[in-house]
Order: C-alpha cells, then structure tokens, then sequence
C-alpha cells in the first residue's frame, strides 16, 4: 500500500490531538487511584490484556476469518480503551473516575502488550512469507505518538490547571471531530475492501464487540464489584481507540484489510454502547 495523506499526516495528528485530550483529563492521581480501587482495576486489566485477546482468537477461528481480518480484529483486541469509554460511561451513570484510572493505565500498559498480541497474531494467521513483525522502529514510533501527547497533556495539567480545565472541552470536541473524520475517511478510502468483506466480518465483529461489552459488565459483578464500577468496565472494555488501530493497519503494518475490522467495530460500537448505556441506567441487564 503506498503512503497517503490518511495514513501518513491525518492519522498522526487525529492520534497526537485525541491523546493530548486525554492527557489534560489525567493526573499523577488518576494512576494512584489504582491503590484505591484494587480488585476492580485487577478485574478490568485482566480483562483488557488477558481474556479480550483470548475471545477474539477463539472468535477468528470460529468464524474462520481469513488471515488479515483475523490479525486485524486481535490487533483491536490489543488496543486500549478511549476517551469515548468516559463519555459514555458518564451519560450511564458508571464510575468516571475509575474509567479515567483505568484508561490511564491501560494507554501505558497496551504500548507494551499491543506488540506481543499482533506479532503473535501475525505469526499464527499469516504464512511464512506474509509474516513481517513490528519492527522495534514502528513501536517506538507508536509509543511516541500515543504516549508523548499524554505526558504534555498531564504536563500543561499540573503547571497550567486553569488553562487545561479551560482548553479539556474544546480539545474534547476536536477529538471527538477528528474521530469522526478517521472513521469516514477509512470507510470511504477501503470501501471497495469494506463492501468485498463486510458479509464476512460484520457480524465476528459485532459479536466480539457485544462479548467485550458483556465480559467487562458481568465479570465484576461475578466478583461482587459494585455496579456503577461495572458500568465503568463493561464501557472501558467494550469500546476500543479504534483510530489508533487503524493508525498501526494502515502506516505499521501497510495492510489496507487489517484496518477494516477497527473501521466497522468504531462505527457499530456507537450505537451498541449507547443501547448498552441504556440498558443499564434503566436496569434492564
């Protein structure tokens, strides 16, 4: 796939601007707040790192997706949760300020095992001369992307509290904007790959995504987490950063078809969570 304005200056910036929102929501608090919620962030990192890439798995092999789709819905599996998880998760009545520790957390920890799950995924679904790892280069170049913003954001936070608090809704709006944008602007440049493969991948997706939702939601409450703080799972776990999923498809791994997955599963998770937020608030699950 040739360099493009999408994947090599859009992509970038709608990924610098939407962590640098984030980052002027976070403080050096948000990661101690882990201390204050032990089991409840435990539960939701073992479902972020351990249990989604597991689902997704069994998911591609049942469905039996062919290999690039296949790498692509592990490497949504791997992402982390988004900015998107606390608006919802606010408009559900969840725990707020456990879904910004837990987006906190993950934004770090998923630079680390995103690498793991799609080499992994690479090696398992793509043959020997379609396999090309993440070169360390490409990791460093996502780390750079998603975590540098974040500290500035956190930066301008604690030297500039006024000006932060001032700028967190605007900054909010333009990464909501340029969410929407990514999301339309891969549609459109993959449609002819999106229309070839959606009888194929639209519903694994849609299935991952309501399992996602439905593990982050039940699990705790399996182990008896109070319920606003399994809202705030159930939305950490079931919405992805899709922008940066197709970021990693589209400009790390130049494969067109592994972005297709994070592009169908940023538009259905919209209307799932909204329906999920619901269903919740007016205790129908």
């Amino acid at each position: 796939m040739q360099s493009n304005f999408l994947s090599t200056t859009l992509l970038p910036i709608a990924l610098g601007i939407i962590m640098l929102g984030l980052g002027l929501a976070l403080s050096i608090d948000d990661f101690k707040r882990v201390i204050k919620y032990p089991k409840a962030v435990a539960i939701a990192l073992i479902c972020q790192m351990v249990l989604l890439p597991a689902i997704c798995f069994f998911v591609a092999k049942i469905f039996g997706l062919e290999p690039a789709l296949a790498v692509g819905l592990m490497l949504l599996a791997a992402s982390p949760g988004g900015a998107t998880a606390n608006l919802y998760s606010h408009l559900s009545d969840g725990d707020v300020a456990l879904n910004i520790t837990l987006t906190a957390v993950n934004s770090v920890l998923t630079l680390f095992t995103l690498p793991l799950v799609v080499n992994f995924s690479l090696d398992y679904f793509m043959t020997t001369d379609q396999y090309v790892p993440m070169q360390f280069s490409k990791v460093a170049e996502v780390f750079a992307i998603v975590l540098v913003p974040v500290m500035l954001g956190m930066l301008i936070k604690s030297r500039l509290p006024a000006f932060a608090t001032k700028m967190d809704k605007p900054v909010k709006i333009l990464s909501a904007v340029f969410l929407i944008l990514i999301i339309i602007a891969a549609v459109y440049r993959e449609r002819v790959i999106l229309t070839a493969h959606f009888g194929t991948i639209g519903f694994p997706v849609l299935v991952f995504n309501l399992l996602s939702m439905g593990l982050g939601y039940y699990l705790p409450q399996v182990w008896r987490v109070e319920k606003k703080q399994a809202v705030a799972i159930g939305m950490e776990i079931g919405i992805h950063n899709g922008t940066l999923a197709i970021f990693i498809a589209l400009s790390v791994l130049n494969n067109s078809i592994m972005s297709v997955p994070a592009a169908l599963y940023s538009l259905l998770m919209f209307f799932t969570a909204a329906l999920f937020g619901y269903l919740v608030k007016k205790n129908k699950v």
